[in-house]
């Protein structure tokens, strides 16, 4: 009969014979302790004591430390202790490639460790408790949210929002961490739903952190790590700041602008400055001596006698490329529900303008719009000068930007907004207007590091008859979008 108690094992044969191991039975057994427990902690803080020495049993028996079933154990502080479990974590919940084991079988007792290092993360993420949370607590947060992305194949911080790096698409995510083939959602699925619900869940203990008090102490502010629901509140809270608790606050803004740059600079790479101008002569100098076309031209001077190439004409490489400025004209919606937006924008408006032969404008609107172009080099002096909330009216940011398009065909706007706007009609006549003169007219529903937004259905289907659809979802399509036409 089937040994149906978590921690116990079968009777040893009599004999010499070796005991034989848990049969599938109980490692099924045991995984579903673990997930039992794991959904009752999730909806109840208060500890179900079966469950809790039933956990402790099989986790003790499988060679883990306790300190998994601990709540107040963070992840880094067990990797800390145990260094050999982070490679067990990376990618913990992402299925390996290639078929599964001949004969479709599984490995259950890996099942069951995969299941009490996942019930871990999970616990630690989404369990967050209720009540006053200290810079301490948002730091753990931080950190064990990291080690869930990095259990998702991602790097930490990019489903939260902000740094993005590689694996935001990529296999599916097995329930029960094996990951059978054509069975598992695809994280490209999965991922646009956990990434904002991380993003909520760090929004909401930021709120109940007592913000001010922790930046006007510098030990309490070293502690913070910069993410988007934090900078979306310094963002917001800033008049209010004074002192050492605005001196921190900008300098937290600074790393996480800096932070966002790196990443988006990578993606924009080595954008060209406009195509080769071949009605210019080529330089002759050395390095733009064309070799292989000098050696084609040449051919009919073979001598075979000689065995030598006689060259009458040397061709050179056109180098010279069109000095035609291309204006980028970016548009910003800077209330509460686009701070997402308006942050990476920002960032990116910054990286176009380093650019040669790129002359960038950026401004942002609410009720009022306001022209930061004069600060466009600088995202954090940007960001600072934003006033995040309240409503939109389009109207009076398209009153600053239609004059700033001189030669619409050397011209691409980008509008990111939500476009749940006041004053509908007239503003999106101005947008067709903007299309039909010849400049490129690029409507941005969000431009986010998640991919999330939302987009008034009016503007949407207008935008679509209109031949310019709405570019929503990850940064990297905009990047796309403006590189394909500033090359």
């Amino acid at each position: 009969m089937t040994d149906h108690t978590t921690g116990s094992q079968p009777v040893p044969p009599p004999g010499n014979a070796a005991p034989p191991g848990p049969g599938p039975g109980t490692h099924d057994n045991r995984r579903q302790v673990l997930y039992w427990r794991l959904l009752a902690r999730l909806f109840d803080p208060e500890e179900q004591a079966t469950l809790e020495s039933a956990s402790l049993a099989v986790v003790e028996d499988i060679g883990l430390p306790s300190a998994l079933l601990d709540p107040q154990a963070s992840v880094d502080s067990i990797v800390q202790r145990h260094p050999e479990l982070a490679t067990e974590f990376d990618g913990l919940m992402v299925p390996a490639s290639g078929p599964g084991p001949a004969g479709g079988s599984r490995d259950r007792a890996a099942e069951v460790r995969r299941a009490a290092l996942a019930s871990k993360v999970l616990l630690n993420v989404f369990a967050s408790g209720s009540g006053t949370v200290t810079a301490g607590q948002l730091a753990r947060w931080q950190s064990d949210a990291g080690w869930l992305e990095r259990a998702l194949g991602c790097t930490p911080g990019q489903l939260r929002g902000g740094r993005t790096g590689p694996g935001a698409t990529g296999p599916g995510v097995s329930p029960t961490g094996t990951g059978g083939r054509g069975t598992a959602p695809g994280l490209s699925r999965l991922i646009p739903a956990i990434g904002p619900e991380l993003g909520a869940l760090e929004a909401d203990l930021v709120k109940r952190m007592h913000l001010r008090e922790v930046l006007a102490d510098p030990e309490l502010a070293a502690q913070l790590t910069p993410s988007m629901s934090l900078i979306e509140q310094l963002l917001r809270d800033k008049n209010n700041l004074s002192g050492v608790a605005l001196a921190n606050a900008k300098a937290l803004i600074r790393r996480f602008v800096d932070e966002i740059a790196e990443v988006l600079r990578t993606q924009v790479e080595k954008s060209t400055v406009g195509a080769l101008d071949r009605s210019v002569p080529p330089k002759r100098v050395f390095r733009n001596l064309d070799i292989d076309r000098t050696i084609w031209k040449n051919l009919t001077n073979w001598s075979p006698e000689e065995e030598r190439l006689y060259v009458d004409r040397l061709y050179y490489r056109h180098t010279a490329r069109r000095t035609t400025p291309q204006r980028l004209i970016v548009v910003v919606d800077q209330s509460g529900s686009m701070v997402d937006s308006m942050v990476n924008c920002t960032i990116l408006a910054s990286i176009f303008a380093g650019l040669p032969k790129v002359d960038v404008h950026l401004i942002a609107y609410d009720t009022q719009a306001l022209d930061l172009t004069p600060w466009v080099h600088d995202p954090f002096e940007t960001l600072l000068r934003t006033n995040l909330g309240g409503g939109t009216d389009g109207t009076v940011a398209m009153a600053l930007a239609q004059p700033k398009i001189a030669e619409p065909r050397n011209t691409v706007v980008v509008w990111i907004s939500d476009f749940y706007e006041w004053r509908t009609e007239p503003l999106f006549e101005s947008m067709a207007a903007i299309h039909r003169s010849g400049a490129k007219f690029i409507p941005v529903g969000s431009v986010t590091s998640s991919g999330r937004g939302v987009v008034n259905p009016w503007f949407r289907e207008r935008f679509k008859d209109l031949g310019t659809p709405v570019l929503s979802g990850h940064i990297r399509k905009l990047v796309h979008e403006l590189k394909t036409f500033l090359a």
